[in-house]
């Protein structure tokens, strides 16, 4: 017993040494890792898991000593407990190393993409673009921005400018590659230890994400060419209007433009239903039908409420030249007003705005023309009519004493 004893001593203190030495190496080997040595709330992360290593080896002597005391009925479910870890402690180490490798390769990867990127220009274009598009939009707004206030604009000059803080291109697809880098290896690494239950979900989800890369980027790319288009339709549309004299040919209609252009209006609307269609065509490639369900009824709707303007103004420089025809007077303004009515009905009835409600519009316009003018026929012309009436009964009277 004594000699047991002594050997327990042994053991323990040759455990203390062994564990010391671990804890100083795992704490030392680690903390020149950098994700592992950040100060947190507690202690480091590397240094903790040089205790947990020097834990790890007392285990180890306590067993020996309750082993070298044929303490059985306690050393079994410890050595289970042990056996279980160290068969799991194979697959760890190979989860471990499977992240930190792909760790490594996913920094890599987004180095190596965001240097292309900007070596390829791709943040100086779409800031060329962007500051095109800002001035654009800005150049709406400068007289509104001539007229503010001095102390708007001592405040908006002092603000400080964001250009610098802004995300480049470059950047965020770098950032998009690395995520998805590092979740396939995170993926890998649950792999290696056998946890199906996360594996398995999130391989399937990788899988469809992996899959909707190539549709949204032809999609994003299909939108492109749409706005690209747009734009150079636009540009040309608006140069043929100039050309063909809209504006003169609108405001000699009698349309008041109230300094708008016209071209411009009509390049944007073709720009806009350009971008819609190729929306459409891009909604459709990404399989959301909902969405392009909404696109198609805007569309359509649009067509029809543009459609019916065009009905509408066509009708107003018919009325225009019928009025100029029939000449000055109330005969004309009547014939004018009639012609524009009939023809905002039609076009009103052929955007689809309540078809109902421009039917009982036109209906009472029409009897109410007629009420009006039986009224003023029976009301202004009563002495004629009596006159008339007299006449026949005379006529009448003379040919029955015949």
């Amino acid at each position: 017993m004594i000699t047991n004893a002594a050997y327990a001593v042994i053991i323990l203190v040759v455990t203390w040494i062994l564990a010391k030495i671990v804890k100083s190496l795992l704490s030392k080997v680690l903390s020149k890792v950098s994700f592992l040595n950040k100060q947190t709330d507690g202690p480091p992360l590397a240094q903790s898991l040089g205790s947990i290593g020097s834990l790890v080896v007392w285990l180890f002597g306590l067993i020996a000593v309750l082993n070298l005391f044929k303490l059985n009925g306690a050393v079994t479910p410890i050595q289970g407990m042990l056996n279980d870890i160290l068969g799991a402690l194979p697959k760890i180490l190979a989860a471990g190393l499977i992240f930190f490798i792909g760790f490594v390769l996913a920094k890599i990867v987004r180095e190596l993409v965001v240097t292309a990127l900007q070596a390829a220009r791709v943040d100086r274009f779409a800031d060329k673009l962007n500051a095109k598009a800002s001035s654009e939009l800005g150049g709406s707004g400068q007289a509104a921005a001539q007229t503010g206030s001095r102390e708007g604009a001592s405040v908006a000059g002092s603000a400080p400018q964001g250009d610098g803080n802004q995300l480049k291109i470059s950047t965020i697809v770098g950032q998009v590659l690395f995520v998805v880098v590092l979740a396939v290896v995170s993926i890998a690494a649950f792999d290696a230890l056998g946890i199906k239950a996360i594996s398995e979900p999130a391989t399937e989800m990788l899988q469809k994400i992996l899959d909707a890369i190539p549709l949204i980027l032809g999609a994003g790319i299909l939108l492109g060419i749409g706005v690209i288009i747009a734009k150079i339709v636009g540009q040309l549309l608006e140069q043929v209007l100039r050309g063909f004299g809209v504006q003169r040919a609108v405001e000699g209609i009698g349309i008041d433009t109230q300094g708008r252009d016209v071209a411009a209006i009509g390049a944007k609307v073709a720009q806009v239903a350009i971008v819609l269609f190729f929306g459409i065509a891009a909604t459709k490639m990404l399989n959301f039908p909902e969405i392009t369900n909404i696109l198609n009824t805007v569309l359509s709707l649009g067509g029809r409420v543009l459609f019916g303007a065009v009905v509408i103004a066509v009708g107003v420089v018919i009325a225009n030249l019928i009025a100029k025809t029939v000449g000055e007077g109330q005969t004309a303004t009547i014939v004018k007003f009639a012609t524009i009515g009939l023809f905002a009905a039609m076009g009103l009835k052929y955007m689809g705005l309540a078809d109902s409600v421009v039917n009982l519009a036109f209906g009472a316009v029409v009897v109410g023309a007629a009420a009006a003018a039986a009224l003023a026929f029976g009301l202004g012309g009563r002495e004629a009519a009596a006159r008339q009436l007299e006449k026949l009964q005379n006529q009448q009277g003379g040919s029955n004493q015949g």
